[in-house]
């Protein structure tokens, strides 16, 4: 099976994204976002999109520009602080949020991948994120069940990943990208570096191959740093 594509735009052709698609897609902060992939998006038009991601980007770049063309009915996300036009749909009810706690949503993403339904976590008891869910105590502490999380679509950003679909990421990028790769029915790939099969070595690699259904070398990436903070010299 070829792996291999020529773009972002080829990918979601393929894959036929469509209006109303659950999407996952990794990163942390703006590192390690799937930005080709994003952009893609926001030219396809597609509508109703779900999209469960760590956070929602700036106003400007990351998922920001598909909030800005309201390409997205929901959010899951667990930290939202950066983004203005986020704040503004959400209070004016354009926009469905479901905010997770982010070791939960970690663990639900893990546990999608896993084939783990649900599981049980004290974190979030007492709170408005238990209401409605099944609490129950084991040794003597009360803890909330919450569901596994799956997508039709994952769209992750690696490093390097070769034809066969084997991915290594670079230091942060490696949050969410690895459990969003095996939560999803169809996972595509953007790499900044795609080598043949046998030079990334195998003690290395993080998402095997068997978890990536398409991949493509992506380009002119932006890498944006969402608050750059520096010391004064002295």
């Amino acid at each position: 099976m070829n792996k291999v594509l020529t773009s972002a735009e080829e990918a979601l052709k393929l894959v036929g994204v469509k209006d109303g698609d659950v999407i996952m897609l990794g990163g942390f902060g703006l590192c390690g976002i799937p930005e080709n992939l994003i952009e893609a998006l926001r030219q396809s038009g597609k509508k109703e999109l779900t999209c469960i991601s760590n956070n929602a980007g700036v106003d400007d770049f990351g998922l920001g520009r598909l909030l800005d063309t309201r390409q997205i009915k929901k959010m899951v996300s667990t930290y939202v602080g950066e983004n203005d036009i986020f704040e503004r749909q959400y209070l004016d009810g354009e926009l469905e949020v479901e905010f997770v706690p982010q070791g939960t949503f970690a663990e639900r993403l893990r546990a999608g991948g896993a084939g783990i339904p649900a599981f049980y976590t004290p974190t979030g008891y007492g709170t408005i994120i238990a209401d409605g869910k099944d609490i129950r105590w084991f040794d003597g502490k009360p803890y909330v069940m919450e569901r596994g999380l799956r997508a039709r679509l994952a769209f992750v950003k690696a490093f390097k990943g070769d034809r066969h679909g084997n991915l290594i990421y670079r230091k942060t990028a490696r949050n969410f990208n690895p459990m969003m790769a095996t939560a999803a029915e169809i996972t595509i790939a953007e790499v900044e570096h795609l080598v043949e099969p046998g030079e990334l070595d195998p003690e290395c690699i993080v998402t095997p191959g068997i978890y990536v259904q398409y991949l493509f070398a992506g380009n002119d990436y932006e890498k944006r740093i969402e608050q750059r903070t520096v010391r004064p010299k002295p």
